[in-house]
């Protein structure tokens, strides 16, 4: 909040508690909706969320806010900052409802009267945690990574691993993929490249590093799904790249020379190649609720210059690659799958999708579209776009989008909700936003996830990398996780796919 000779102290009384602060008595009116930071003007909320707080986004010498359901109120100086108590009282007040807010500002003596706007409250909960992996935006420092998990309900926040526990400078390691069968927090998985590489598996209980490299398949696996009651996870295999632009408006970019598709049988130990066409790059699975269909991408890449690797074939050619998306039908009695079928054919709107994610009613699939490759947390352009399966009918989530980067997103088990990463507040830190989504699959405006200070994530220099919901938090210590990624892999034996 920009206000001059004023300590910033985010007082707040209930009304019928005594004196200061107060709303002002003489003041002008004002057309205009507030800018404050973040912006929750006229979003709509999980009945169940931890408290919004805002400041104001503009230079001022004074503020006051006021939050009122019917009779009950809270009024603020200089930061909305309501307690959990007291938001309780007007969430529960105004559910199915909104809460009404009215910001005054002050310059020199005069006092402003915004437009008020409302914040609704929807009774729809959300998951009470989220889970995500925190990142430089330049995505080389390894040491600094984690993945973190914060419970939606208030602010607090704690470390599932923290990479610092067995990494240094040449000795480092990346992590990555963290994912959960059905969200459940005691059934976990993410991987680690590089030194100790690995993948970690957390099973009720049990947790067990596994050295999924093997002769018969790319790499060790990642982007997995995680099957919602088998002992089954689908990677993807990849061989990887990342190069830096000098005068292209999206910097960094993240290649594959060859994807393929593997699964991976938890107690057997084994993993077969599902899809491996050498013209094909094949990469993030993703589950239907019901267990019987399995997503993916993948775009179509012929070979044409034998002069060049193929790493360098493709940075030459990355801009024609185009990613559309597939199923396979799958039979959980005899765990097989059939041939694939194409869904979505994103290369004939010349744009490339990726991110299949299916709502848990197995209505809607909502992706990610760009104008091309891979990994479009990196492309300014990259929108969230929703496929109705029972229609076929896709559109771009207008409501949802904004002028910069919508990537990496992820339906609440109530499938009333949708976690996203963007960077549409400067264009260099993922952050993640939150919308209600109704039954004909529209969205409302999407707000960003509350902090106990709303000027947070301005001063947080770190990028909100593939947010999960879960039922609760994960329990297993970081050093648990460290001890074992430090130690042995249990080896993977390949089985021929029928």
């Amino acid at each position: 909040m920009r206000i001059r000779n004023i300590a910033s102290i985010g007082c707040c009384l209930m009304m019928m508690a005594c004196s200061s602060p107060s709303v002002p008595e003489v003041f002008t009116e004002s057309k205009s909706l507030p800018k404050i930071y973040p912006d929750y003007t006229n979003v709509t909320i999980p009945i169940n969320l931890a408290p919004l707080t805002f400041e104001l986004d503009e230079e001022a010498d004074e503020m006051i806010a006021r939050y009122a359901v019917g009779d009950e109120e809270i009024i603020f100086a200089n930061k909305a900052q309501p307690d959990i108590e007291d938001w309780r009282k007007l969430t529960e007040k105004a559910k199915g409802g909104a809460i009404s807010v009215d910001v005054y500002v002050r310059h020199a003596d005069q006092w402003t009267h915004y437009k008020p706007f409302s914040i609704f409250v929807s009774p729809d909960s959300i998951d009470c945690y989220l889970s995500y992996r925190l990142i430089h935006p330049s995505f080389v420092s390894y040491e600094a990574l984690t993945i973190n998990q914060r419970c939606l309900e208030n602010y607090d926040e704690s470390v599932i691993y923290d990479n610092i526990l067995c990494s240094f400078e040449k000795d480092a390691q990346c992590i990555n993929c963290h994912n959960y069968q059905q969200y459940n927090p005691e059934r976990m998985q993410f991987h680690a490249r590089q030194n100790n590489g690995g993948t970690i598996i957390a099973y009720d209980g049990h947790v067990k590093k596994v050295n999924m490299r093997n002769d018969s398949i790319l790499s060790a696996g990642v982007y997995p799904a995680w099957h919602p009651w088998l002992k089954l996870i689908v990677y993807s295999t990849n061989l990887t790249a990342q190069s830096f632009h000098t005068t292209h408006h999206n910097k960094i970019e993240v290649y594959d020379s060859e994807s393929d598709l593997i699964t991976y049988d938890i107690d057997k130990g084994e993993v077969s190649n599902l899809e491996n066409d050498p013209h094909e790059l094949e990469v993030f699975p993703a589950w239907a609720p019901d267990g019987k269909t399995l997503y993916y991408c993948s775009a179509h890449f012929e070979w044409q210059d034998s002069t060049l690797t193929k790493i360098d074939e493709i940075i030459k050619r990355s801009q024609d690659i185009k990613y559309n998306i597939y199923r396979k039908r799958f039979n959980p009695e005899t765990m097989s799958f059939s041939s694939r079928e194409l869904v979505f054919s994103a290369d004939s709107l010349n744009k490339s999708a990726t991110l299949p994610r299916i709502s848990p009613d197995g209505r809607y699939l909502m992706f990610a579209l760009a104008e091309y490759g891979v990994f479009h947390i990196w492309h300014h352009d990259a929108d969230l776009w929703l496929l109705d399966l029972q229609t076929g009918e896709a559109r771009a989530m207008q409501e949802i989008n904004s002028p910069d980067t919508e990537s990496y997103h992820a339906w609440s088990s109530n499938g009333k909700w949708v976690v996203f990463s963007s960077r549409r507040d400067d264009g260099t830190y993922t952050r993640p936003f939150f919308a209600h989504i109704n039954k004909d699959g529209k969205g409302t405006k999407p707000f960003e996830l509350p902090s106990a200070d709303p000027d947070y994530h301005r001063q947080f220099m770190r990028c909100y990398n593939i947010p999960e919901f879960m039922h609760g938090p994960v329990t297993i210590k970081p050093q648990t996780f460290a001890d074992i990624l430090q130690g042995d892999g249990e080896p993977v034996t390949y089985k021929n796919p029928r």
